[in-house]
């Protein structure tokens, strides 16, 4: 099994060390390297992570800065924005600037070995704790919308309800629990929908969700 590279950046010590020791402990992946906002761009080029793990929150070098400079390198890693705040005003900035995910610093250990996978896979992970921050951050206020609607027109029925619980930010375990299907299901599902929206990723297609207004409130997607 290839092993996947990662490199933590946060300007706290302790906060890398703690991130390092539950990341290493997978057997496919590897912590490359950690350091402050001010050295991520080098090492992010010396190291050649495939993913990074990047605190929205520094003093010498914001994550969002530093995440810009990051996606504008010629091979970009996949970024995963680390936040404390489920209600951070960043989030829907780094979600513009690029990041493929967001996860809460205290997410549990099994969630954050599996987020690093699927961003290594070129995927996106999107904390369910953060989900709503996410999108209010990058869905402006009002009713549901006209253009995103007509994208989920092509949708089948199960195809909608597949993604309003995308939209809710749940994993495709919780998906499938939720609909009583196979996770290799869910897993087509989200293929066939993203590929209908024109979406690059889930975070995208989460969006479109709630734009559409298929996602109601937290905990409550739409029929």
């Amino acid at each position: 099994m290839p092993t996947i590279r990662v490199l933590i950046v946060d300007d706290e010590v302790l906060v890398r060390s703690g991130l390092a020791l539950i990341v290493g402990s997978a057997p496919d992946l590897e912590v490359v390297g950690g350091c402050s906002g001010g050295l991520a761009e080098q090492l992010t080029v010396d190291l050649r992570p495939q993913v990074v793990l990047l605190d929205i929150r520094m003093p010498d070098l914001d994550g969002i800065s530093v995440l810009r400079r990051l996606r504008a390198l010629p091979d970009p890693p996949a970024v995963a924005m680390l936040t404390t705040f489920d209600t951070d005003e960043y989030i829907g900035t780094a979600l513009r600037a690029g990041a493929a995910g967001f996860l809460l610093k205290d997410t549990a250990p099994d969630q954050l070995v599996h987020a690093v996978r699927v961003l290594a896979a070129g995927g996106s992970t999107l904390s369910p704790a953060v989900a709503r921050t996410v999108i209010s951050g990058y869905v402006d206020g009002g009713g549901p919308d006209a253009d995103a609607a007509a994208l989920t027109r092509h949708l089948t029925t199960r195809e909608l309800d597949v993604l309003a619980l995308l939209g809710e930010g749940l994993s495709n375990a919780d998906i499938a629990d939720r609909l009583y299907l196979g996770t290799g299901t869910v897993k087509d599902h989200i293929s066939a929908i993203l590929a209908k929206l024109g979406a690059a990723n889930r975070v995208q297609a989460a969006v479109v969700a709630h734009r559409a207004g298929l996602v109601r409130g937290p905990g409550k997607p739409g029929a």
